[in-house]
């Protein structure tokens, strides 16, 4: 099969096409910066190339859906034009909501917050709305937050918390996230590509089991040979702590707490019962051990 990858000189599109190429694919990356051409001979389109979120909010609202939107119109009504079979738009479980209650679904009806999840929540609108002829799929790929050796990110943040030895001190707080390995996002999406019975459609990607900032910290300790540290300070005194740190400008604010103890599990059931899957074959605990392992590389 021959595949075209979009941003595939960053983390996702590396690891990608490395694994689809070692599985019998010839892969040919398009870089969208610049004057770009579709190559109409190719068999799928991955479309991972995008302005990814900006957490410090120094980006221009524009950018975003310049890029995240209009590239995607653009490079999606190229392949309306060719024989190309097969679309996969990387869009982001953000373009949906920041924060969940419960476990979030492809059929939630979108809100989200950002820049970054209104252009990607554009981009995928876009996209549904056109005729696709008899026999091309679109795929709208809602990942979560993905890691793999190699891929600084979060981890790497709490990472180095723990391996100086500092104390965990919010594990009073209960929370339950989902993360995503790179290697069940190789496996999911080669299984797409190869069974032509999957329908087009929405689906998120996750590893099984959502696992809590708690259990992140033990994986994070096994995994670089310490003894885990965690505090359970009162809740109620740290958010004290952190309401003080919103008038006095402390290191811990109360927006800061919500992002390092809040909840965000997202469901990988629809694209498991597409594939007839019981499991993904990494578990979340194996993922994430292999990560933090390749953080002392």
């Amino acid at each position: 099969m021959k595949i075209t990858i979009t941003g595939a000189s960053g983390f996702v599109g590396q690891n990608l096409s490395k694994y689809l190429i070692e599985h019998g694919n010839a892969v040919v990356g398009l870089s969208l910066r610049g004057a770009w051409a579709l190559d109409k001979t190719a068999d799928a389109v991955i479309h991972l190339a995008g302005k990814a979120h900006d957490t410090a909010n120094t980006s221009a609202e524009a950018d975003y859906f310049e890029i995240n939107t209009e590239l995607t119109k653009k490079l999606f009504n190229e392949l309306l034009e060719s024989d190309i079979k097969d679309f996969f738009y990387f869009s982001s479980v953000k373009a949906v909501a920041d924060t969940v209650e419960g476990s979030l679904k492809e059929n939630f009806e979108p809100n989200p917050k950002t820049p970054y999840g209104k252009s990607k929540l554009e981009a995928e609108q876009y996209l549904l709305k056109q005729n696709l002829a008899e026999g091309k799929r679109l795929f709208i790929i809602r990942p979560c937050m993905i890691h793999g050796p190699g891929n600084k990110g979060n981890l790497n943040l709490l990472y180095k918390v723990v391996e100086k030895g500092i104390p965990w001190p919010l594990a009073a707080f209960e929370n339950q996230r989902s993360f995503l390995s790179i290697d069940n996002l190789n496996f999911l999406i080669k299984n797409i590509l190869e069974n032509k019975n999957i329908n087009s459609g929405i689906y998120n990607f996750a590893d099984d089991k959502s696992l809590s900032t708690n259990d992140l910290v033990k994986i994070i300790s096994t995994a670089s040979g310490k003894k885990p540290q965690l505090w359970k300070i009162s809740e109620r005194f740290i958010v004290a702590i952190a309401r003080a740190g919103d008038l006095l400008k402390f290191p811990l604010n109360s927006e800061r707490l919500k992002k390092l103890t809040e909840s965000y599990v997202v469901s990988n059931t629809k694209i498991k019962k597409a594939l007839g899957l019981e499991n993904l074959p990494i578990s979340a605990e194996e993922g994430l051990t292999k990560t933090i392992k390749s953080f002392k590389k």
